[in-house]
């Protein structure tokens, strides 16, 4: 339907911005990340993943989109979900991708929860549940797609949806796998960085449903444990686990990084800080994120590290050297709106460094869409384009969020 989006000229300078050394120009990024976004993306997760028989979506795509697994995940489905709702609503009202998203919400809607209302992990492609509810991340982005759908094609259902889900959410947050916990309890009970990270995003997502006094009303518990209770200003990251009261637990999981998580939340920060209007906070997520890149990125093969060991132990992850896709467009979106904040240059050169790896490394310029696991040496470790873990997401959401901010980086740039 968008037909090519770009002129020949774009096209041109777009095959040309794939060096670290390239200037960087928000106007040819803009149109770069557009493309990819519009020509490539959606539409391939449109002509692949449909489950026109169940509803629903495959997300197990071998390199040419064919569907190699039945099974769905929930939080890929609410995801997929969420990603054509919200370009729905941002980019233009296409009713294809109404539709697209209707048909995953229904599946949802009909088979993604057991009679307490927690959504299942997995399931069978006719929607058979498959392993319980362990994990709130379903909770999370199934509450993403309802309030998205609910932006896009108001419904009580979906706003009802949603607002259960995220009171779910809040009940477990703190005991979050509950009954499916395998820690042995009190001898070792660290606080995890994921569910922060998560809900300073999932409360903004869901404003226009909680409205914003209540959204502002979580904003200071999630900005104080994300950027102080994770965060070790003696080493300048953030941990991915800490005792409860914040301070260093020298153990595997104590010791962890995981530089993509990090950088991701340092975007969802700035957003924050946007709202409130504190430039002081975005300049310390700048900072954070900045350190991130430089402790994280390999230095022999290029590419952001998915784990570390703050002390430079061997992890307990043996795919620690792996370079994933969701770190590398994450670090993306955060150089982006890192330069828009502050113009700082050395977020200019990252962002160039990063974009040459990333397009050079993880686009398939044969089949669509782009690879998801590299090994250290920047080669494709898997040939597939989705599966239990990587769906129609980040990819997506990270083209979208560059493009918009590099035109704002071109409108301060023509204000000047």
């Amino acid at each position: 339907m968008n037909g090519n989006t770009n002129s020949n000229m774009e096209k041109e300078l777009v095959q040309e911005a794939t060096t670290e050394n390239f200037a960087f120009d928000p106007i040819l990024y803009a149109a770069q990340y557009k493309s990819e976004l519009l020509d490539n993306i959606l539409p391939f997760w449109m002509e692949h993943s449909k489950d026109a028989v169940n509803g629903g979506y495959f997300t197990c795509l071998d390199r040419d989109g064919r569907v190699y697994d039945t099974d769905k995940f929930i939080w890929l489905q609410g995801r997929q979900v969420w990603c054509f709702a919200y370009m729905y609503k941002q980019i233009e009202q296409n009713p294809e991708w109404l539709a697209f998203a209707k048909h995953g919400a229904d599946f949802l809607e009909k088979f993604g929860r057991d009679a307490e209302g927690n959504w299942y992990f997995s399931m069978t492609a006719d929607g058979k549940p498959l392993i319980q509810p362990y994990n709130i991340f379903s909770d999370a982005f199934a509450t993403m797609a309802f309030a998205a759908m609910d932006k896009a094609d108001p419904n009580p259902r979906y706003k009802q949806i949603a607002l259960d889900t995220f009171a779910h959410i809040i009940r477990r947050q703190h005991n979050w796998k509950g009954s499916y916990n395998k820690a042995y309890p009190g001898t070792r009970p660290l606080r995890n960085f994921s569910l922060p990270m998560i809900l300073s995003n999932l409360s903004l997502e869901m404003e226009h449903i909680l409205g914003a006094e209540r959204v502002n009303s979580f904003i200071p518990t999630v900005i104080h444990d994300v950027m102080e209770v994770f965060y070790q200003p003696e080493h300048g990251l953030i941990l991915e686990n800490v005792n409860p009261d914040g301070s260093f637990s020298d153990s595997f999981e104590g010791r962890l990084i995981n530089p993509g998580h990090a950088i991701e939340a340092m975007w969802f920060i700035m957003d924050l800080g946007e709202r409130l209007g504190d430039k002081t906070l975005i300049r310390k997520a700048v900072n954070i994120m900045l350190n991130t890149l430089e402790y994280g990125w390999d230095k022999e093969f290029g590419g952001l590290y998915y784990f570390l060991d703050i002390k430079g132990n061997p992890t307990q992850q043996l795919e620690w050297d792996q370079k994933l896709w969701w770190v590398h467009v994450e670090a993306l979106v955060a150089l982006a709106k890192a330069y828009m904040h502050t113009g700082d240059a050395a977020c200019a050169e990252w962002f160039n460094r990063v974009h040459a790896y990333t397009w050079k490394h993880f686009k398939d310029p044969e089949h669509g869409e782009w690879f998801g696991y590299l090994n250290r040496r920047g080669e494709a470790y898997l040939p597939l384009k989705g599966g239990k873990w990587k769906g129609c997401f980040h990819i997506p959401r990270a083209l979208f969020q560059v493009w918009k901010t590099m035109e704002k980086i071109q409108q301060k740039n023509n204000a000047q």
